[in-house]
């Protein structure tokens, strides 16, 4: 990987240059805008028929099994072949690729990797494989972004940027989070704040939310109801559970290049192979508990809406800790952002029923904690922790949060960096 800055101070936009590279992220918000928002609902509706399939299924007994069991193996390894086939650089998140191309310049078409990132995830994320729409739309963006930048003929630095706010715009409308969509940008993927940056991503987030919420609607993405503010002496809890979550997202780091190093020893037929036998244990766990299969929102919901027995939330979060990294290893198009939000939610969750057994008069409830999970482990994972806050708040629309999740977002992140694990962003470009 180059050290070279990603965004040169010899190439910064003056302001007329400035004006118009303001204007075209508008343009590159609009388009992923509308893309991404056709992304989701195709996917709410892949959603809909693998449930009713599976529904189905079960009143054939041992061929309704085998069919659902074939059926995600074929439908995996189908969207493994397409990248593999036409688009190599679509595969997996997509965010690493992006981080690469922003630091080296851009290679592979763009256009291409957008259409197989748009089929081969909704093939992979519909069809059951544990990985977050995020990844495809992220992406998408990006490569909107370059397109336009290239069109009109803006100088490296600023196509650079538009990329990155395509990226942004991206990431906002697959969480309908526009603040933690321009954040991630600015904080990960450039490592900047500068003016230029900051407008492109901001306007790039801002009409891709507008574009997206005609067709997604206004609200959160998971319904909260109202919560209170924390009273100080739940700061210490807030303390351990970040602590606990920094030593937990070191291992889910570490469960991911896991499976991608012993997955990388299967290649043959352009990894189709390797995808169907995942897909197969996908198709196997989704014939006995389906809501543990698919990018995971349904069952967030039910983690925050506070409700799950101990024992499901504890087999659920053991399952869908391992899932998420065992889906990824596929290398089909899809992302890590989902299946960290349901994770840090059970996790969250878990310790508030633990440290409530343990101290009884907690004044919290177990919707605070798997708010609160959500942050700390995202930050720990990806090591950017202002996005990990405002991703959590835009979220569940929970604004009572912020110095509980400052608490244990910074724990997390000290415990993860003590630990000398380098965030899993980082780790993936180097596994490129």
């Amino acid at each position: 990987m180059s050290d070279e800055p990603i965004l040169r101070s010899d190439e910064k936009p003056g302001p007329l240059s400035l004006f118009a590279l303001a204007s075209l992220s508008i343009a590159v918000g609009v388009f992923t805008g509308l893309v991404a928002a056709w992304f989701r609902m195709f996917l709410h509706s892949a959603d809909g028929w693998r449930t009713y399939f599976i529904v189905r299924a079960h009143a054939w007994g041992l061929l309704g099994f085998l069919s659902l069991v074939l059926g995600i193996a074929l439908i995996a390894s189908l969207a493994a072949w397409i990248v593999s086939r036409f688009a190599p650089e679509a595969s997996g998140s997509g965010i690493p690729y992006l981080e690469h191309q922003l630091r080296v310049g851009w290679s592979g078409d763009p256009l291409s990797i957008a259409i197989v990132k748009f089929f081969g995830g909704l093939l992979a994320i519909g069809g059951g494989l544990v990985l977050g729409r995020e990844g495809p739309t992220v992406q998408m963006g990006g490569s909107i972004g370059h397109l336009i930048g290239r069109a009109f003929q803006r100088n490296q630095n600023e196509c650079r940027m538009l990329l990155a706010a395509g990226a942004g715009a991206g990431l906002a409308t697959a969480f309908n989070a526009p603040i933690a969509g321009a954040v991630f940008v600015l904080e990960e993927l450039l490592g900047s704040f500068n003016l230029a940056a900051t407008t492109t991503t901001l306007g790039a987030s801002a009409s891709a939310i507008c574009v997206s919420r005609v067709f997604l609607g206004q609200s959160p993405d998971f319904q909260v109801p109202a919560l209170g503010f924390l009273e100080f002496g739940v700061f210490p809890a807030s303390l351990i559970l970040g602590f606990l979550m920094g030593l937990l997202g070191v291992a889910y780091n570490r469960s991911i290049l896991a499976a991608l190093n012993l997955s990388a020893r299967f290649t043959q037929f352009r990894g189709t192979l390797r995808a169907a036998a995942i897909g197969a244990l996908i198709g196997v766990v989704g014939w006995f508990m389906p809501l543990l299969i698919g990018a995971g929102d349904p069952l967030t919901q039910n983690v925050l809406n506070g409700k799950m027995l101990l024992g499901a939330l504890a087999y659920g979060f053991v399952l869908h800790f391992f899932l998420g990294p065992v889906s990824y290893a596929t290398r089909a198009p899809g992302g890590l952002f989902a299946p960290m939000l349901t994770v840090g939610a059970q996790a969250g969750t878990l310790f508030f029923m633990l440290w409530r057994h343990l101290f009884p008069y907690l004044n919290a409830t177990p919707q605070h904690f798997a708010i609160i999970g959500i942050a700390a482990f995202f930050a720990s994972v990806v090591r950017a922790p202002v996005t990990g806050i405002i991703l959590a708040v835009e979220l569940t629309g929970s604004f009572s949060l912020f110095l509980p999740m400052l608490g244990a977002t910074f724990a997390a992140v000290a415990t993860a960096s003590r630990l000398k694990d380098p965030p899993i962003y980082e780790s993936l470009r180097e596994f490129r």
